[in-house]
């Protein structure tokens, strides 16, 4: 169960990032990618 579970929200995230990348773009995609990923370290 708990892998079937972990699939569905993997499937979840990877279809939101989808919406967002078609209706955004890549540019804005990509900028809070490096935003997320400055803000972590």
């Amino acid at each position: 169960m708990p892998a079937l579970a972990a699939g569905a929200i993997g499937v979840v995230l990877v279809a939101g990032a989808g919406v967002l990348w078609a209706t955004y773009g890549t540019a804005v995609f990509f900028e809070m990618i490096a935003s997320g990923f400055s803000a972590c370290f």
